[in-house]
């Protein structure tokens, strides 16, 4: 797998076995329970299957400019986080290319867009839940700085919202910091027409390495979908004991350090 530029990069050690959320499910016998059934998660892309991606990707011939597979991430993030779900074939066409240009009729598009709709699949449910997911990320060098390794990532992000703008006409308010801490990567001359953004950037810390970076990345992720897709409150509980032959279901805490 090659990161952005062509530099050889070490993929960050997946941290999902750490961060992977507590669930809890009723046990007993009877014939019938009011428990819900949890869907199998999306099978994320193997690492073979993501240097395919790149690969890919990197095959699309000029004038074309393809995303790269930290930049799709952050750009399928962006695509998510819109109050109303954006079609496949809506966002699908930026992955090719960021401007949106047809690719060639004999371009392995339809490979390219298998995983990347898996991958798509698989942060939805991420970020239904508020639960963690490991952005593809790659350390460059050892003289890069944690903004520099997830500036594609963020670039990919940005791109999105270029294109699909409705997450911006949210609360402002509960907007500005997390879109801040992803946007601290950027540089400033790329922010037109944003001082709220840029005076919230001068508040922040920059972090102080790569883990610390990504955290902000998911954490931010989450934040903005609790603006743009905030979810359902729980029903209140009914007073009284379940009638027979039923069990009280088990309510699920996401556990995230």
């Amino acid at each position: 797998m090659y990161p952005p530029g062509g530099r050889r990069g070490t993929p960050r050690t997946r941290v999902a076995d750490e961060r992977r959320s507590a669930r809890r499910h009723a046990g007993g016998t009877g014939a019938r329970d009011n428990r819900t059934m949890v869907p199998a998660p999306p099978q994320p892309l193997s690492d073979a299957e993501l240097q395919e991606l790149q690969q890919l990707l990197d095959a699309l011939p000029p004038p074309l400019e393809p995303l790269d597979v930290s930049m799709l991430d952050g750009y399928l993030v962006g695509v998510l986080l819109q109050p109303r779900p954006v079609p496949a074939a809506q966002w699908l066409r930026y992955v090719a290319d960021s401007d949106g240009r047809a690719a060639p009729a004999d371009a392995a598009l339809a490979r390219v867009h298998a995983l990347a709709l898996r991958r798509h699949a698989e942060l939805a449910q991420a970020i239904e839940r508020r639960d963690w997911f490991d952005p593809w990320v790659y350390e460059l060098d050892a003289d890069a700085s944690p903004s520099e390794t997830v500036l594609p990532w963020v670039a990919g992000f940005a791109l999105a919202l270029t294109h699909f703008d409705a997450l911006m006409a949210g609360d402002e308010a509960a907007l500005l910091e997390p879109l801040a801490v992803l946007y601290q990567h950027l540089d400033p001359e790329d922010l037109d027409d944003a001082d709220a953004l840029l005076a919230e950037i001068d508040t922040l810390e920059p972090p102080r390495d790569l883990a610390e970076a990504v955290e902000g990345l998911v954490n931010s992720t989450l934040r903005l979908a609790d603006v743009s897709r905030p979810r359902r409150a729980p029903p209140p509980a009914r007073a009284g004991r379940p009638r027979a032959g039923t069990r009280r279901a088990r309510g699920r805490r996401l556990a995230r350090r």
